[in-house]
């Protein structure tokens, strides 16, 4: 017999504001960091400018201009057979500049349809906060993440969405992939610009910092852990039945041999990359390798009187984390790195890997649910997952496919495997349910979704929707509740 999944899994897909809205300066809506950014592609890295200028092309400006064909959208997902739908709200559609006294109206406006439309299906929302976007303004008058005052500006904004969408949410996240900030590049990518320059953000390669832009870097993160504390609080106060989580890339590395150096670096990495952010957000406290590793990059976190506390007292109700991909590590600096994202390290000569260079891994999903489970032992959901990979519309329209619906499936059959372990896997959103801009590179032709948009890498396009052969795959997968995956 095909084996389910347990009653009341809930399957859906995942998109972030930035990367699907559009309609960047309408409805009241202020600038933010994602707005600044240009676009880019395999080769050309996406550049950030501290100024829009006219003559480059911003994708996030019109992205696949899902403010005005949500309805549509979310039909699509109802279609599918989604219970769950993760998406991001867009902090300046709620307050433009940030430090705004009184929240933008239409903003709210906007959202509250956004979630009645998904109840009208029976989709639960699954919203984060803060999806690698904050007002721009708070950058250039605050300095960003790395200035406390954001704290409260943040705890402000969340509390109004709480008690505005009380009844239509109950699963809220705090920031997307927060653990990015242990990286150079996350500064920029997740922390605010703190430069007035422009910027290229190119995250294959050694993203430069300085000694002081790490140490803002890695204050930025401690306030953003203050923040989350205290908008868990928050939302628990203002809903009791509200239910809040964290949301981590999840970076698995292995050894590239047995030598122990190359193990004792990898448990350094597995510590450093995942657990320690982690463990904050959790447990609520640094994990005991914090010191000796802050101590080594020449950084000190400025605790503010009461930080402990809120600390312990902001731990989240459930784990939510990414994962795509996995890597090697080795001390041997002769060995390549892979060409994928992020810091994935050396290629794994037993994976294969996408058309831009990410090592294809199921068993290391199976592996890493069981590692989070056995350390937090709460509920875990994956929130982003996925192949991006060049599609193909064919003559007669159809787009097949097989190299998406083959990812989905092995990593579906992990999941499964993990839930037989004994993990307490509770949802499953994949990434891009439906093409959207590239947050690495800023291009379209890196598609993720089951549902084709119309739109090429310089922007043209008719924005029509046209289902993948996996939109009829993952629906029937949906349907069975995991049961057919052929």
């Amino acid at each position: 017999m095909k084996q389910t999944f347990p009653k009341g899994f809930l399957w859906g897909g995942a998109t972030a504001a930035n990367q699907c809205e559009g309609a960047w300066n309408v409805g009241g809506k202020g600038e933010s960091t994602a707005d600044h950014f240009t676009a880019g592609d395999r080769k050309t890295p996406r550049r950030y400018t501290a100024k829009i200028e006219s003559d480059l092309y911003y994708p996030c400006h019109e992205a696949i201009d899902m403010y005005h064909r949500y309805k549509e959208d979310i039909a699509l997902f109802a279609e599918m057979g989604f219970t769950i739908y993760r998406l991001s709200i867009a902090w300046t559609r709620i307050f433009p500049n940030g430090d705004d006294k009184e929240p933008n109206q239409e903003g709210i406006e906007f959202y509250r349809s956004l979630f009645m439309e998904c109840k009208k299906y029976g989709i639960e929302p699954l919203v984060t906060l803060s999806h690698y976007e904050m007002p721009y303004h708070l950058v250039k008058e605050y300095g960003g993440w790395a200035n406390r005052q954001c704290i409260d500006f943040f705890t402000k904004y969340c509390e109004v969405v709480f008690k505005e969408y009380n009844g239509l949410v109950k699963y809220w996240l705090t920031f997307n992939e927060i653990n990015v900030m242990m990286q150079p590049f996350g500064g920029l990518m997740a922390g605010g610009i703190t430069s007035s320059e422009d910027v290229t953000l190119d995250i294959k390669t050694d993203f430069k910092e300085t000694p002081e832009e790490k140490n803002r870097r890695f204050n930025a993160l401690h306030n953003q852990f203050v923040a989350s504390a205290k908008v868990v609080k928050s939302a628990h106060d203002i809903n009791p039945e509200y239910q809040v989580g964290c949301m981590l890339v999840c970076i698995v590395s292995y050894p590239f041999t047995p030598n122990p150096s190359d193990v004792i670096a990898t448990q350094r990495a597995m510590q450093i990359n995942n657990y320690l952010c982690g463990d904050v957000m959790v447990r609520g406290q640094y994990p005991y390798y914090a010191k000796s590793f802050f101590d080594q990059e020449g950084v000190t976190i400025e605790f503010a009187d009461g930080d402990e506390e809120v600390l312990k007292a902001g731990c989240v109700d459930f784990y939510t984390f990414s994962y795509y991909s996995s890597g090697c590590i080795s001390t041997d600096e002769s060995v390549l790195k892979t060409a994928g994202n992020m810091v994935f390290g050396v290629a794994n000569p037993y994976c294969k890997a996408s058309d831009w260079g990410w090592q294809i891994d199921a068993d290391g999903l199976r592996y890493i649910l069981n590692e989070l489970y056995g350390r937090y032992e709460i509920p875990l959901m994956i929130v982003e997952n996925g192949l991006g990979a060049i599609d193909t519309v064919e003559e007669d329209g159809s787009i097949h496919d097989p190299y998406r619906i083959e990812y989905l499936r092995q990593h579906i059959k992990a999941m499964r495997e993990a839930i037989e372990d004994g993990v307490d896997l509770i949802a499953y959103t994949p990434w891009g349910c439906i093409d959207l801009i590239s947050n690495s590179t800023g291009e379209m032709h890196k598609r993720y979704g089951m549902i084709y948009v119309d739109k090429d890498n310089d922007g043209n396009g008719t924005l029509k929707r046209t289902r993948k052969d996996s939109f009829y795959w993952y629906k029937k997968c949906i349907m069975s509740n995991g049961a057919d995956l052929d």
